[in-house]
């Protein structure tokens, strides 16, 4: 086979690396110790200590990684999270089989500015917090060893210090006004890693299919690890198909130029009658190279997929030549309890969930994420757009632009061989100003045009993005106009007619964005009732101020009772009207999970943009079913209100019965009694048709469902309590034990008015604290994990690990008196 070099500038940097690069790789997680702060000079962190001395400070904190600076801060009550250096450090026992191999630190993300240190020597930095990078410590292990005295004191292993720093600068990006926490710490994997003396640095494996669809083309260009060691290469390259079977092949022979700067680029290999990519059947080959320089085999793998896609010209969106309608959301790497530093288990969690919803897209909003996630996009036939961190604020200057173009040009060759990615986003919301003394609007634009001028220089197969710039609608190949209909501006029964009119504004539409936000257990018996007061036809877009609970003008994100009924009616609008929308390329509503932003502390829980449809542990919302009730092709139902409680009314009125589900048709039983088999009909709103006006009995209620979907049958079953008693305004708090499992109790906090009457409709804020043994289980950034918190009809919970001691609990509102208990 013809090899041929390319001197071209390398389409990626020397620090990538890609999925199979290791050849021993080890997760570094154990024996970390953390200081949160910062030291006078690396040398703090490795001097020797005398015990009861001023060299044993400062105290360092056992940690594993991923870690986190601001896994419980971000959302704390009491104080802005934090935002500065930390360090880590921990000895390294090294062992590299290779001889004249390279030892390779490799961070697959870390906040957001980086040093890294073998003992004193400063051996690496990295700039940006989501690309990944990597560090070669071999020369500098190798300096270490030549004094004896100091592998005598760490005892033959290496000191390795990283210091960390996520402290505010305008210069970099992302934002601080962006609305999402500018995390710190070593928060994904960081691997270290033992290579031969050279081995493969990047392969990209363009594809391409013929047009007749029978053979698809691999297109293997791909760079070496260290080619300065010279000499020749011999192997071979294959493509197996998901079984394991070699369906493709051609031999690998190269004199390597001693160039960090050296492309190769092998001939195309060809897959016959290609198995092809799609979101319900995502099949993946993987191209693997095997080779040998100077005794040593090194091996490489990545996984590939063969699949299509067009963005009609003022039309729908194609995958493999089948119009598909995109149904989206977005995801924050956030979670409760570690903030950025998600598991590799959390993930899956996650991205599953979004999958059984029956989502078929993602946006990765606002930056690269973990590899994990991409690699989970491929495997489950999701497809991505993902973005920089180019996010408000305006545009800096020559650093800025710098790590912009770095950021992007990283994004692109690390994730380039993933089928599930079609968009490159360039930047979010950049007509937001409010980070430098001028917004030059032209500025913008040329930066803009040439980020979109990189990305389609480094990949020209797939499609440039932005959203909510329209000044900037012009320059990438898809545009995402601002429409929040029925939340920030307008009512929800706008959103088809606005749509249309962006739509037909741009080549090429998508609506990233909609939905609003939902306190997890707050229902009312009257959702709409804000929409009285929100003026129509005066636009639906999103503006600045707009997440302000304070000021400006009517709107349900300020005046509406963040109820889970409300938002289930108008994600309910949205999914009804885009199914009669057959231009509509598709959407993507923000966000699928609840995640900490510092720009929210008045939320019903502090420091949290709550538009997700499960909360920051993956609890699942009503507002997860009614999506699912469209997009899921598994048969289920739902009826609405699991978290409900206590409903309320008059004596004898007719109640609304919701119920969420894909069958074809469902039959109601409440109290044992049949109320009647209802088609499922998506234009018939609300709930598709699937609601009945039944007459509760007071005190308790058993509502029982039957789906039925061809042969299948799915049923679901809740029960409630019905109030008729009115209420006045709250006068007391009360205690109680909602649960003892194990070692936690979880307490509960119910607001009575003066005649001991529970008020089902209050929003009080309250305090929960704590003395004696136990801990508050808080600083989750949940409903039921937050010592502060907005009541859900009249009552709020928190958890107490109870340490098998004694404990007080408090809750708190202002106006009331406070109650405690005895744990």
């Amino acid at each position: 086979m013809k090899i041929h070099l390319r001197l071209t500038i390398l389409l990626v940097l020397c620090t990538t690396i890609s999925t199979g690069w290791a050849q021993q790789k080890t997760r570094l997680q154990n024996n970390w110790e953390f200081v949160k702060g910062d030291l006078g000079g690396v040398w703090e962190a490795v001097r020797p200590q005398t015990a009861g001395g001023p060299e044993t400070l400062p105290l360092w904190e056992k940690v594993t990684l991923p870690h986190c600076f601001n896994m419980r801060d971000a959302v704390d009550p009491d104080v802005n999270y934090y935002q500065g250096p930390g360090w880590y450090r921990t000895q390294l026992s090294i062992n590299n089989p290779y001889p004249g191999g390279r030892t390779v630190l490799h961070f697959e993300g870390a906040g957001q500015k980086s040093d890294v240190y073998i003992y004193t020597k400063k051996v690496g930095s990295h700039l940006g917090g989501y690309d990944e990078w990597t560090v070669d410590i071999t020369d500098a292990i190798e300096e270490f060893k030549q004094d004896p005295a100091f592998q005598k004191r760490f005892k033959g292993k290496i000191p390795l210090e990283i210091r960390c720093d996520d402290s505010r600068d305008l210069e970099t990006i992302p934002s601080q006004l962006s609305d999402f926490n500018v995390y710190g710490g070593i928060y994904r994997h960081l691997n270290l890693l033992y290579l031969p003396a050279v081995s493969v640095g990047e392969l990209h494996a363009k594809t391409s299919m013929s047009a007749d669809v029978k053979s698809g083309y691999i297109n293997p260009i791909f760079t070496f690890y260290h080619p300065a060691a010279g000499g020749n290469i011999s192997g071979e390259i294959v493509v197996k198909n998901t079984v394991g079977k070699i369906v493709a092949k051609q031999p690998i022979d190269i004199n390597l130029v001693k160039t960090d700067s050296a492309t190769y680029e092998l001939s195309k290999l060809t897959v016959k009658n290609p198995h092809l990519w799609t979101v319900t059947d995502p099949y993946l080959y993987t191209v693997e190279i095997t080779a040998k320089h100077q005794g040593q085999t090194f091996t490489h793998a990545e996984k590939v997929g063969f699949r299509s896609f067009l963005f009609a010209d003022k039309g729908p969106f194609y995958l493999n030549g089948k119009r598909l309608l995109l149904r989206g959301t977005h995801r924050h790497e956030d979670h409760a309890g570690v903030a950025a530093a998600m598991t590799d288990s959390m993930m899956l969690a996650e991205m599953q969930m979004i999958k059984d919803m029956g989502a078929n897209f993602i946006r990765l909003g606002h930056y690269q994420q973990s590899r994990r996630i991409l690699q989970l996009c491929d495997s489950l036939g999701i497809l991505v757009w993902e973005e920089i961190p180019w996010c408000r604020g305006g545009l800096g200057g020559d650093k800025y632009k710098a790590q912009a173009r770095a950021m992007l040009s990283n994004m692109i060759a690390q994730h380039y061989n993933h089928p599930s990615i079609i968009l490159w986003g360039l930047g979010n919301e950049n007509d937001w100003e409010g980070d430098f003394q001028k917004f030059d609007k032209q500025k913008i634009r040329t930066f803009m045009s040439e980020l979109n001028n990189i990305a389609h220089k480094l990949d020209p197969s797939r499609k440039t993005t932005i959203r909510r710039c329209d000044f900037c609608k012009d320059i990438p190949d898809v545009y995402s106009p601002s429409i929040w209909a029925g939340w920030y501006r307008g009512v929800y029964t706008e959103y088809k007619k606005t749509s249309e009119e962006e739509f037909n504004k741009v080549p090429h539409f998508f609506h990233a964005e909609w939905g609003g936000d939902s306190h997890a257990g707050r229902h009312s018996e009257n959702p709409d009732k804000a929409l009285a007061a929100i003026k129509a036809g005066s636009g639906n877009d999103e503006r600045k101020g707009d997440a302000s609970l304070i000021g400006g003008a009517a709107r349900v994100s300020k005046d509406g009772d963040w109820s889970e009924s409300y938002i289930c009616n108008l994600f309910d609008w949205h999914l009804k009207e885009q199914e009669t929308m057959p231009w509509l390329t598709g959407s993507a509503f923000w966000v699928f999970k609840d995640f900490s932003t510092p720009i929210r502390p008045d939320n019903p829980v502090p420091y949290m943009n709550q538009k997700g449809v499960v909360d920051r542990d993956l609890a699942k919302k009503e507002s997860y079913y009614v999506f699912q009730s469209y997009w899921a092709t598994k048969p289920m139902v739902h009826i609405y209100g699991h978290s409900w409680p206590v409903r309320w009314g008059d004596a004898n009125e007719l109640k609304m019965v919701k119920v969420y589900s894909n069958a074809d048709r469902t039959e109601l039983f409440v109290n044992g009694k049949s109320y009647g088999i209802k088609q499922r009909n998506s234009q018939d709103f609300p709930a598709a048709g699937l609601r009945w006006m039944v007459p509760y009995q007071e005190g308790n209620n058993k509502l029982r469902v039957v789906a039925y979907k061809g042969k299948m049958i799915v049923s679901d079953t809740v029960s409630q309590r019905y109030q008729t008693a009115k209420w006045s305004k709250a006068a007391k708090l009360v205690l109680s034990k909602a649960d003892v499992v194990g070692d936690i109790a979880t307490i509960q906090a119910t607001l009575y008015d003066a005649k001991g009457v529970q008020c089902l409709d209050a929003t009080n804020w309250v305090s929960f604290s704590l003395a004696g043994d136990g801990k508050l289980i808080d600083d989750l950034g949940t409903p039921t994990g937050s010592r502060k918190v907005q009541v859900y009809n009249g009552h709020a919970l928190i958890s107490v690990k109870l340490n098998k001691g004694k404990s007080a609990i408090a809750v708190s509102s202002e106006g009331i008196p406070t109650a405690t208990l005895s744990l």
